[in-house]
């Protein structure tokens, strides 16, 4: 695999969908739509902005049609939205949505606890739906959760992970992102597993999920940076936490994955200091800080500026 840095990276924000879907306290339609435009004003071109699932299971997800119609039309950007099944699709497509993400395990305990099926069985169900949105000219990205470890079965062997992972690919997910669902991935493990799922999968359609329970998240971003992956997964602010670690960080920060990028010359498109007043928007509609370094250092330097000129 090559050990150079790409020169441009697709960043996929997750927040206004995995970010929120976790929150306790139901965001306003108005409030999720004014994060999706202004996450687009800072440059970002693709947002997962909602979820066609039962509000049942999750109540956040509810108003997904009104804030799919909710966000202006902008070219060159994608508002995609997760489906569970092919009720959750024609709601998406109702909705206007031109993308849709459908998700898998690696892990068989994890898959039944989710779920409520195996892997196998998940796989099947995604068939239909994958197939029914591509006859309607909707892509289908594909999701595959716990690549670094699950929270009842410990280590995932990298050639189960590519064994999930090829099998979306193959029924019609352009691209298919790696989720360190429970954040205790390293820089070693990345590499072997982005190096399985290479074997049958081009790496311009891998992308990974990093999330930072353990504070590994940059590092192995890093360590896919030099695999080649040019495509990742963050939430603004940081966004959304793990639920299977109560009170640890969840989602790595969109604003320190773009920091880094920049940083090593690499383009994302996005205005980081935009993103900062992104995040700084949500986090106040939350309630509580931002959890992106970035974001913090910013800010501690405008406070520092501030009162050496007052």
């Amino acid at each position: 695999m090559p050990e150079t840095f790409p020169h441009r990276v697709k960043i996929v924000e997750v927040g206004p969908r995995d970010g929120l879907q976790n929150e306790a306290v139901f965001v306003s339609t108005e409030n999720k739509i004014a994060l999706i435009e202004r996450l687009i004003a800072a440059g970002v071109g693709y947002v997962e902005a909602a979820a066609f699932v039962s509000p049942k299971w999750v109540p956040q997800m509810a108003d997904a049609a009104e804030v799919l119609r909710g966000v202006a039309h902008h070219d060159g950007v994608t508002l995609a939205a997760l489906v569970p099944n092919l009720k959750g699709l024609d709601a998406a497509m109702a909705a206007g949505c031109k993308e849709v993400a459908v998700f898998a395990a690696a892990s068989e305990t994890f898959s039944q606890k989710n779920i409520n099926c195996s892997i196998a069985e998940s796989i099947a169900r995604f068939e239909p739906v994958i197939a029914q949105a591509r006859a309607h000219d909707i892509k289908v990205r594909g999701y595959v959760s716990c690549v670094l470890g699950c929270p009842f079965e410990g280590f995932v062997a990298p050639e189960q992970v590519a064994h999930v992972a090829t099998a979306l690919y193959e029924l019609g997910c352009y691209e298919i992102s790696l989720g360190d669902t429970i954040g205790a991935g390293t820089p070693t493990h990345t590499k072997e597993m982005l190096a399985a799922c290479a074997r049958s999968i081009p790496l311009n359609a891998l992308a990974g999920h990093f999330h930072d329970t353990w504070g590994m998240a940059i590092a192995n971003i890093y360590a896919a940076l030099q695999c080649g992956v040019a495509i990742f997964d963050s939430s603004v602010s940081g966004v959304g936490g793990c639920p299977y670690s109560p009170g640890a960080t969840g989602n790595v920060a969109t604003e320190d994955v773009v920091y880094l990028c920049h940083a090593l010359g690499i383009e994302t498109g996005i205005d980081l200091s935009k993103l900062v007043e992104t995040g700084a928007y949500i986090s106040t509609v939350l309630g509580r800080s931002s959890v992106s370094r970035v974001a913090n250092a910013t800010q501690g330097q405008q406070i520092r500026r501030t009162s050496e000129t007052a």
